[in-house]
């Protein structure tokens, strides 16, 4: 899968679009509980990493802790790990490590400076709080902003049909992961792989492997409803 395939052209509510961005957080917040494709050598480390920087990275971010999980929670964490994933940093995340999502001069920037140690600007394009989890897979806490903004809720609008159009295929999950992102830079490329890793374990254990993405896609709500809505 390419990270680009995630730029459409819909609109949507503003409302609408934070409340999508809400649903997937209360999703993986109620959701969430107390072997793979090794990168070429020759691509590994396009930054200047040897091979003994790479390997402890590879080996840093081997997914942990991963369990079976029901098909709309692979959902949410898949949405918005590739929605954090798209974002451009030069940085290796920690594990329960506070990020912040931005989106300005329509470019995804992830950062470990909040929002109000930044200029108005950054401000204004904050999308959320972002955490990486043990199993390498992301959650976002959004921001109040998206409700209000009409920049930032069109940029989730046009993230959220590219994703939505990524699953109109008869591929299943694992054939469309980011094990290898090969026009992404280092760190991004390395998370994407063990995202891409974490949820091939996941569909694994809960007997989901073969499920074709087509079938995934019927769980997603139309943009007039809320995407993953959780219920208690």
């Amino acid at each position: 899968m390419t990270f680009a395939a995630f730029h459409a052209t819909r609109r949507m509510n503003p409302r609408a679009a934070r409340s999508i961005v809400v649903a997937v957080s209360r999703e993986l917040k109620n959701q969430r509980p107390g072997g793979s494709d090794v990168l070429r050598k020759e691509d590994a480390n396009p930054e200047g990493k040897g091979l003994n920087g790479f390997l402890l990275d590879w080996r840093q971010t081997e997914p942990k802790s991963v369990i079976a999980k029901p098909r709309r929670q692979v959902l949410a964490e898949y949405f918005t790990s590739m929605l954090i994933l798209s974002a451009e940093f030069s940085y290796r995340p920690s594990i329960g490590t506070r990020n912040y999502l931005y989106f300005v001069d329509g470019r995804w920037s992830l950062s470990l400076i909040g929002p109000d140690e930044w200029s108005k600007e950054r401000r204004e394009g904050f999308v959320g709080l972002c955490m990486l989890q043990r199993d390498m897979t992301w959650t976002i806490q959004p921001s109040k902003r998206i409700a209000d903004d009409r920049q930032l809720s069109d940029a989730l609008a046009r993230f959220y049909d590219g994703f939505a159009e990524s699953l109109e295929t008869g591929q299943t999950i694992e054939e469309l992961l980011p094990f290898y992102a090969g026009k992404l830079r280092y760190y991004q490329r390395l998370f994407a792989s063990a995202l891409s890793r974490s949820i091939r374990t996941s569909v694994t254990l809960s007997g989901q492997r073969s499920t074709p993405c087509r079938d995934w896609r019927v769980l997603l709500p139309s943009l007039e409803n809320v995407l993953l809505q959780h219920k208690d």
